[in-house]
C-alpha cells in the first residue's frame, strides 16, 4: 500500500488566534502538513512562492474595511498558480459569495462551523483535483449552475438581526455592540441585506423587510 505524502497546507486569514487553532487542529492529522501562514494578499503572495503548498485556505474578508481581499488572492493563485488548489474558509455564507469564488477559482466552500474531520476531507479532496463545498454552499453552487434565481428573503439569521435593529433606529455602532460584532462587520451585512433586498438605501431596506414579513 503506498503512503501518500501529506498535503502541504498554507492557511490565509487576518486573524492570528485563528491561524493558530487551525494550525494545531490540522497538524494532529497525519495527513495534512502546514507549511506557511499569511494575513495579507501581499503576505500570501510570497508565502506561495516560497512554500509551494498545494492547498490555501482562504478566508474572504482578510481586513477591516475592506470587502473580499480573498476573492481577489483565488482569482491571482488560479492564474499564477493554477496548480495550487484554493479552498475557502469563511464565516461569510452567501449565494453571491459562493458563485464569485467558484468564478474566481475556488475548488470548494466551507463555513468556519464545519468540524475538524470534514475540514481535512475536504482539503484532501481538493487537493487531488476534486471539489468540496458543505452542503449549504453546494446548493447554491447548484441553484446557480441550474439557473435558479436565489430566494428573495434568503437573509441570514445574523442579517435578519441586523435588519430588525436597523428597524428599530439603531445606528451601526450599537448594532455592533449589541451584537458583539465590528462596525465594519455590521456594514458587510446592510450591504448584503440591501443587494438581495433589491434596493438602494437602508431606509428601503428596512420597508421591503418589513413587507416580505423578514421583521
Amino acid at each position: 500500500m503506498t503512503i501518500q505524502p501529506p498535503v502541504r497546507t498554507m492557511l490565509v486569514d487576518d486573524h492570528a488566534i485563528l491561524r493558530q487553532g487551525l494550525r494545531s487542529l490540522l497538524e494532529r492529522n497525519g495527513s495534512i502538513e502546514v507549511v506557511g501562514e499569511a494575513d495579507s494578499l501581499a503576505t500570501a503572495y510570497r508565502e506561495v512562492q516560497r512554500t509551494a503548498p498545494d492547498v490555501v485556505l482562504v478566508d474572504l474578508k482578510l481586513a477591516v474595511g475592506t470587502e473580499y481581499e480573498g476573492l481577489t488572492l483565488i482569482s491571482e493563485l488560479t492564474r499564477r498558480w493554477p496548480s495550487v488548489a484554493s479552498l475557502v474558509l469563511t464565516t461569510f455564507l452567501d449565494d453571491d459569495l459562493v458563485v464569485r469564488a467558484v468564478k474566481a477559482g475556488a475548488r470548494g466552500y466551507v463555513v468556519k462551523d464545519v468540524d475538524t474531520t470534514e475540514l481535512v476531507r475536504a482539503i484532501e479532496t481538493v487537493s487531488r483535483g476534486g471539489s468540496a463545498f458543505d452542503p449549504r454552499s453546494t446548493s447554491v453552487v447548484l441553484r446557480a449552475v441550474s439557473g435558479e434565481a436565489p430566494t428573495p428573503q434568503s437573509l441570514t439569521d445574523r442579517e435578519r438581526e441586523v435588519i430588525r435593529l436597523l428597524a428599530e433606529g439603531y445606528s451601526n455602532k450599537r448594532i455592533g455592540q449589541t451584537l458583539f460584532i465590528s462596525e465594519s462587520t455590521v456594514k458587510f451585512h446592510i450591504r448584503n441585506i440591501i443587494r438581495k433586498l433589491g434596493v438602494s438605501k437602508r431606509t428601503d431596506a428596512v420597508y421591503t423587510a418589513s413587507k416580505r414579513g423578514l421583521i
